[in-house]
């Protein structure tokens, strides 16, 4: 199973907003509660199980596409053991601690979804979400700054990005213009994850080699592109240098060889810390907070010379990988996340699966001139979304998906919907 981690637009645009801000279907729809329900917490988060009624807007939409997106993360999760972690990527902070709960939580669900009518209307998709889960609304708990004694601050908005899969045109062969080779995945690159030494640390991984007998840090994006490589992994094709970067941050493209085209798709990274390129150039004074985007970003690329771009690229010492990525189920559906299913526009989400379960529905609600609330399910991860507030839609392919991408960016509130046998433990205080 392929471990999507898109660095993407989400993360150029998470790098850019952190700089300028420094057939069960029939169920009943519960009653809002008279009083809001106590605000439980664990590490790094804090949660209050909700109702469907609380959710503004709720009546109005229509997740039937969010039910089909459901059942995909479901096919993936049938093949593990029942009592398996559904989401083994959590760290709460506390031994046994789990907003997620066990693979069995949630396959009554996932038959349901199976044999779900996707004709069935707006009002059945809804009763089956109503049917069975629970919202649970997500909040950042973050420690005081200063005053040890200080309450947490607790924070229910995040900022939510989005990201695409793009098109780009490459070569089979190195060229003046496609200089950039898009490497497969080193065979000798390990991912340590660090959670099975340690509980503390579940969900934490870094990426080495081995060398004598002990895990070495892999080179890093300058010492790959002097040739640290050479000979070491496949080059699946070349590329310009600035769409390599953007296919890096997408984690995930088609390229256009002339004869024929490639799907290729996140295959690790070399563990670097991933250093937005945005934040480089303002402190060379070449962008402003006040003008640096995804496309000023690409303009001074294309206009600076060689050398200079090069040096800017390589401020990043981040360096990804990628494969092949054939025979997908849907050609009509994206790229496979994090989760192993296709993605699909507008209704995948990309979380911090530290706190939110890959294949769990979403409930967004995102501020702007005009609100944009709907279902969304868990399916990818990406290098900048971190929190449990954080959120980066898939927005499909192409120019178009490009543009929405490009532009979009918002704060707002995340619930997550949760089995309601999970959701009942956590509402008792046993999380």
């Amino acid at each position: 199973m392929r471990t999507l981690t898109p660095l993407r637009v989400a993360v150029l645009s998470a790098g850019v907003a952190a700089v300028a801000a420094g057939a069960f279907w029939a169920g009943r729809r519960s009653a809002a509660p008279e009083t809001a329900p106590p605000a439980l917490e664990l590490a790094g988060v804090s949660f209050s199980v909700s109702e469907f009624a609380a959710l503004e807007g709720w009546k109005d939409r229509d997740p039937s596409a969010a039910i089909a997106a459901f059942a995909r993360s479901c096919a993936v999760r049938a093949a593990l053991d029942a009592d398996a972690p559904a989401n083994p990527f959590e760290a709460l902070g506390r031994e046994g601690a789990t907003l997620g709960g066990a693979v069995t939580d949630w396959r009554e669900a996932c038959a349901a979804a199976a044999a779900f009518d996707a004709h069935a209307g707006a009002a059945a998709a809804r009763a089956f979400f109503e049917a069975h889960f629970q919202p649970v609304a997500l909040a950042a708990r973050m420690a005081p700054g200063g005053d040890r004694a200080a309450p947490a601050v607790v924070e229910k908005k995040g900022r939510f990005t989005a990201y695409f899969e793009p098109y780009y045109r490459a070569s089979a062969a190195q060229t003046p213009e496609f200089s950039a080779p898009v490497l497969a995945r080193p065979p000798d690159l390990v991912t340590v994850d660090l959670g099975a030494f340690r509980a503390d640390l579940a969900g934490e991984r870094i990426a080495g080699a081995v060398v004598d007998g002990a895990l070495a840090p892999y080179p890093d994006h300058a010492a790959i592109n002097a040739g640290a490589l050479d000979g070491r992994t496949e080059v699946i094709a070349f590329m310009r240098p600035a769409d390599l970067l953007f296919l890096q941050i997408q984690g995930s493209g088609r390229l256009d060889l002339g004869d024929r085209v490639l799907s290729v798709g996140y295959d690790g990274h070399n563990g670097a810390k991933y250093v937005a390129i945005g934040k480089t150039l303002i402190e060379d004074g070449a962008l402003t907070r006040d003008n640096v985007s995804m496309q000023t970003i690409r303009a001074w690329l294309d206009a600076a010379p060689e050398a200079d771009a090069r040096r800017v690229l390589e401020s990043n010492p981040s360096y990804i990988f990628f494969r092949l990525m054939e025979d997908l189920p849907d050609p009509a559906l994206g790229p496979l996340g994090a989760g192993g299913a296709q993605l699909a526009p507008m209704v995948s989400l990309a979380v911090d699966p530290r706190f939110t379960p890959l294949g769990a529905p979403v409930w967004v609600d995102l501020e702007g001139d005009e609100p944009f609330r709907r279902l969304m399910i868990a399916q990818d991860r990406g290098g900048a979304i971190k929190g449990p507030v954080r959120g980066d839609l898939y927005a499909g392919s192409g120019e178009e998906a490009g543009e929405f991408a490009g532009a979009f960016n918002r704060m707002g509130t995340m619930t997550v919907l949760l089995p309601r046998a999970v959701a009942g433990r956590l509402a008792s205080g046993a999380p």
